[in-house]
């Protein structure tokens, strides 16, 4: 089939989805206008997704104001994304280039990358690109961009428990917060927590899994975060709740010289280390337990070991988490033994993942004025794909989210766990 407009080429691009129309802004029409209507409002437009026929094109003139949806909900866009495979447009074969590169030149408009969108200034584009990849700068400037945006953002966001990992729902009809709250409450009988132990909470963000293994089971727990603004959080709140033997620390897991802990919880931080180095990872918290002690690792997986690891250029990789790396969850359990974990339990929690990014975007529409007043128009837009997105990529089992369970198991083979599991 022979491109003859503008609009055509980039339902080209979209793979010619049924559902979805495009209106280009030399008036030219493409596929059906009678659904999903798509308006390219200027020949910007056109240049950025030419010149990244993917993701980050679409996402590029969206976040410009130079795409628009009809009718859609900027901060739950979940339908609309849906209806566009939840975002995966394609790259045109090398046979279909000729045709589109000829009616994009002939409309005039430049195949030449456009100025890149305020989100994405130099300095920010140059912070994001120096130094090793998951070294220590890289990596606390990469956790910078992703949670230094605004502790008010979150806390509108995520709810009252300031939580940014899945949920744990334990009925149909439980509420965000209920769920946060049975989180981590599994998170410390996966555990074994009883009064008087040691916790090491790594990647604790504002102290959630901290706070509620003091209140609830006694213990003495430790946090750390890279992000500044989420230990400033974290702090403020352990002093109001008068809680004792909680700590939060802004610092580098890997600064903890502390060792002898009876559990260690890693809740999102597996996500940020980078795949390469999940076995130095993981023989560190081995060395931060005494024997017999639990290590309990929540993370985000790909659901399969062949599966593609995220690129560079990915809408995720460029607008929410810088070096963000993902691998399947027999990946994991592969390197926790490796390094001589015995692991005891592993367990999905994807679909309470779906459901928590659908009650995020639930937040931000209810906030969505306060939101954008507070981090701006573009930010607030980028979460509203990235959240929509997820809950779309995780009912449809493209990412997953596991727990597994392990213990430092002593030379005499002494591991300090159940015949069988107490946490149910």
């Amino acid at each position: 089939m022979t491109v003859q407009s503008v609009a055509e080429a980039i339902h080209v691009v979209l793979g010619r989805p049924a559902a979805v129309g495009v209106v280009a802004h030399d008036g030219s029409t493409a596929g059906s206008l009678d659904g999903t209507v798509l308006r390219l409002h200027s020949p910007r437009a056109i240049s950025y997704i030419v010149s990244h026929p993917g993701q980050v094109g679409f996402a590029r003139a969206y976040l410009q104001g130079d795409l628009t949806v009809d009718g859609m909900n900027e901060a739950y866009p979940y339908e609309e994304l849906k209806l566009l495979q939840g975002f995966n447009v394609r790259i045109p074969p090398p046979r279909e280039l000729p045709d589109l590169v000829r009616v994009v030149r002939a409309a005039g408009i430049s195949l030449e990358v456009p100025e890149l969108p305020e989100l994405e200034t130099p300095s920010e584009l140059r912070k994001l690109a120096h130094g090793i990849r998951h070294g220590r700068r890289r990596d606390a400037e990469a956790i910078r961009h992703h949670y230094d945006v605004s502790n008010r953002f979150y806390e509108m966001l995520l709810g009252p428990s300031m939580t940014y990992t899945c949920a744990v729902f334990p009925t149909e009809d439980s509420t965000l917060e209920e769920a946060q709250e049975e989180k981590y409450d599994l998170v410390c009988r996966k555990l074994g927590l009883r009064p008087g132990m040691r916790l090491l909470d790594v990647g604790c963000g504002w102290g959630g899994m901290v706070r509620h293994a003091v209140r609830h089971y006694g213990v003495t727990a430790l946090g750390v975060t890279l992000s500044e603004a989420q230990a400033g959080w974290a702090r403020e709140r352990i002093e109001q709740e008068g809680l004792t033997g909680a700590e939060v620390r802004h610092c580098d897991y890997r600064d903890v010289a502390e060792r002898g802990f009876d559990a260690v919880s890693s809740i999102g931080l597996t996500e940020h280390i980078g795949v390469r180095n999940y076995r130095a990872y993981f023989s560190f918290l081995r060395d931060r337990l005494r024997d017999g002690g639990r290590l309990l690792n929540h993370c985000i997986t790909w659901r399969s070991p062949d599966h593609v690891p995220m690129r560079r250029g990915d809408f995720v990789a460029r607008y929410v988490f810088p070096d963000g790396e993902l691998a399947s969850s027999g990946r994991i359990v592969t390197e926790m033994e490796r390094v001589g974990l015995e692991v005891h339990h592993h367990e999905n929690l994807r679909q309470h993942y779906a459901r928590t990014c659908g009650a995020w975007c639930e937040n931000l529409s209810e906030h969505w004025d306060e939101c954008v007043a507070e981090v701006g128009l573009d930010t607030a837009r980028v979460w509203g794909l990235y959240l929509a997105g997820s809950r779309y990529n995780f009912e449809r089992n493209t990412i997953q989210l596991h727990q597994v369970l392990a213990t430092r198991t002593s030379a005499e083979g002494e591991a300090g766990y159940p015949l069988r599991p107490d946490f149910a």
